[in-house]
């Protein structure tokens, strides 16, 4: 709704009684319960009054404003008008925003609200990409709706109710009203129309008003008060599996157990998979769903892929101290040998959600804390800013009866064609920091073999120009070409005649007098050759790597006019220099603070997706500077300005 900026009047203190007044009716809407302070010992009414000054305090704090506020809303731009009150919660320095919107009889929370008072709206999930289509005015469709039935309880037509992504379920990213009885619903999957109407999001308006006239403030990477109303559905499912008898005969109905059955791992369970007893590697990554991943099924295939990194190490280095592991370990080499090479990443969407800054740990370093207490490993906080693993438990029964799992090769179809990477290698490699190397070759095309076999040189070899020109000018040596008269003219022979010479004006002109300048020819040579490029990646050999054919491509970065005057800045190309799109996009959402988005290219082969970045506004500059981080030179980036019509470089 608040994609136009409202007009906003004067702010004007909230007198205690009308701030007390409107805690009240907040708390009575939305049936938010008094938390009662128990340091008393009894649940005694000085008690209960404590509990509710808190939360009136929580809800709207003692420093609150309001004033009117008008602006348009819908395609027909109908003028709404409200009420809007400004606070600042404890520990945001007093930073004022909007914190509740009244429009009519409904009030609403904003994200900032929210992100202070877990659960006092239902919680709604969705994938991230279509989070990042609500946060562009996108109302939410009852197919969008996850982790469910069933569904919070209070999400009735009409109520009000917070929408958070499964890659950060903690995290209330919009604000709507439910048009359906989301509650009520057995299934999602076939039912069409809108679940929810969008009020407000993370990027709009509100959220990027302030007194101070600073931008809005990004939302916190985890939120411990909303996980518990997340996992509703997880335990009816969980409930529901309990229920199953697995131990009885066939004859009753159960399952009857193999002696050397093995439970699946949970990164198995995770991507829907049954281990190594699987069909060929292509037809096993095309009967792999391309779904995102929510967040425990993330964090399953974190551990698991650890685990797989252990074991690999024990199968394969048994004669070795530690089975080959250097101890201790720093965070960098247990991602790059016992995690990163064994990540399910079967498909684009998958590999997308298999990075550590979407499980629950949020970092490295809380991961391998997890592990320390699961007894896995033995860790270590080293200079404050990292934490090591000194010891494994190579004996701990989680180890020695993991099951390894199918990984990806490199003839999965999902390879991006980027010297023999696949998208699930590129997708978790750290783009910031490398370095990067283009090299730029001819290949000789077959009518030029007479000139390159004189000199004995690989008519189908790659060649520098500079290299070509020592090619020809040892055949014009070896041939006995240049003129007597004039050592820059070289006689044209009819080698020369058929392989590099053509109908034009100037080879004609060359033709009636039977001699061409030197740099003339070897420009002749140099169009004749068929060009071929290497992108190589830090410290990558032309030797151990694949060229490529064609001239080396740019990075597109597209300027374009969206909803009448509204810029986005969409970025593609990036796979090609070892860039994935999703983690350039979320550091770009932070930069810009404003939504973003990946979704595949038009055009680009689903099987071989090309990836789009889509970024709010006209951020060019923000780019370019994320870029040249992840060892970009400027040259090698195309900039279209569909805005103004015109090209820019």
């Amino acid at each position: 709704m608040f994609k136009k900026k409202p007009n906003i009047k004067p702010l004007s203190p909230l007198k205690s009684s009308d701030r007390r007044r409107t805690s009240d009716s907040i708390i009575a809407d939305f049936g938010i319960e008094v938390p009662v302070d128990t340091n008393t010992g009894q649940e005694d009414k000085a008690a209960s009054t404590a509990g509710l000054t808190a939360l009136r305090k929580s809800l709207l704090p003692e420093n609150a404003l309001s004033a009117r506020f008008t602006t348009t809303a819908g395609p027909n731009l109908k003028q709404v008008s409200g009420t809007v009150y400004v606070g600042s919660h404890e520990g945001t320095h007093g930073e004022q925003r909007i914190l509740w919107v009244k429009v009519g009889e409904n009030m609403y929370p904003t994200v900032y609200t929210l992100w202070h008072n877990p659960q006092i709206v239902p919680l709604l999930y969705t994938p991230l990409t279509v989070v990042e289509k609500l946060q562009g005015g996108a109302d939410l469709m009852t197919p969008g709706l996850q982790r469910g039935p069933p569904f919070p309880k209070k999400a009735t037509m009409g109520a009000i109710v917070a929408i958070a992504s499964l890659e950060s379920p903690t995290i209330p990213m919009a604000v709507g009203t439910c048009e359906i009885d989301v509650s009520s619903l057995g299934k999602v999957q076939g039912i069409k129309g809108h679940a929810v109407q969008t009020f407000h999001w993370a990027g709009d308006e509100l959220w990027s008003w302030s007194t101070t006239g600073k931008p809005g403030t990004n939302p916190p990477d985890f939120l411990g008060g909303w996980d518990d109303q997340g996992r509703e559905a997880d335990t009816s499912v969980e409930s529901a599996t309990e229920a199953l008898n697995l131990g009885g005969d066939q004859d009753d109905g159960g399952v009857s157990l193999d002696a050397n059955y093995t439970e699946r791992s949970g990164a198995e369970k995770a991507q829907g998979l049954e281990g190594e007893d699987v069909p060929s590697n292509k037809d096993f990554v095309e009967e792999v769903e391309d779904k995102e991943l929510t967040t425990k099924e993330i964090d399953d295939a974190f551990k698991n892929a650890f685990l797989y990194g252990v074991r690999h190490h024990i199968d394969h280095n048994k004669d070795q101290p530690n089975y080959g592991l250097d101890l201790p370990l720093s965070q960098s080499k247990v991602m790059s040998l016992l995690v990163q090479p064994f990540l399910p990443t079967y498909t684009p969407a998958r590999t997308a959600s298999l990075q550590i800054k979407k499980t629950s740990w949020k970092s490295l370093k809380k991961f391998l804390k997890y592990l320390d207490k699961q007894q896995i490993v033995k860790s270590k906080d080293r200079d404050g800013n990292e934490v090591v693993i000194l010891d494994i438990n190579f004996e701990d029964c989680q180890v020695t009866d993991f099951v390894p799992y199918r990984l990806p090769k490199k003839d999965s179809p999902i390879s991006s064609g980027t010297n023999g990477k696949s998208a699930a290698t590129l997708s978790s490699e750290h783009a910031v920091g490398q370095k990067l190397k283009l090299v730029s070759l001819l290949r000789p095309k077959d009518k030029l073999a007479p000139i390159f076999n004189s000199p004995k040189a690989d008519p189908r070899g790659l060649y520098t120009v500079v290299e070509l020109k020592q090619i020809l000018t040892a055949y014009i040596e070896a041939e006995n070409l240049v003129s007597p008269k004039n050592k820059r003219l070289i006689t044209i022979n009819p080698q020369i005649a058929s392989s590099l010479l053509g109908s034009s004006a100037a080879d004609n002109a060359a033709l009636s007098v039977g001699a061409i300048t030197r740099d003339a020819l070897a420009e002749r040579l140099v169009a004749a050759c068929s060009p071929f490029h290497y992108i190589l990646r830090n410290d990558a050999d032309v030797a151990d790597s694949k060229p490529k054919a064609g001239a080396p491509p740019k990075i597109q970065i597209s300027l374009e006019t969206r909803s009448g005057n509204k810029t986005v800045t969409k970025i593609s190309g990036l796979e090609t220099y070892y860039i994935a799109p999703q983690p350039l996009a979320d550091e770009l959402r932070k930069m810009c603070a404003g939504s973003t988005s990946v979704d595949r290219l038009a055009g680009s082969s689903p099987k071989n997706p090309v990836m789009e970045v889509m970024v709010q506004g006209p951020q060019k500059d923000a780019v370019i500077k994320a870029l040249e981080k992840r060892g970009v030179n400027r040259n090698w980036v195309e900039v279209v300005d569909k805005t103004k019509g015109k090209k820019k470089g």
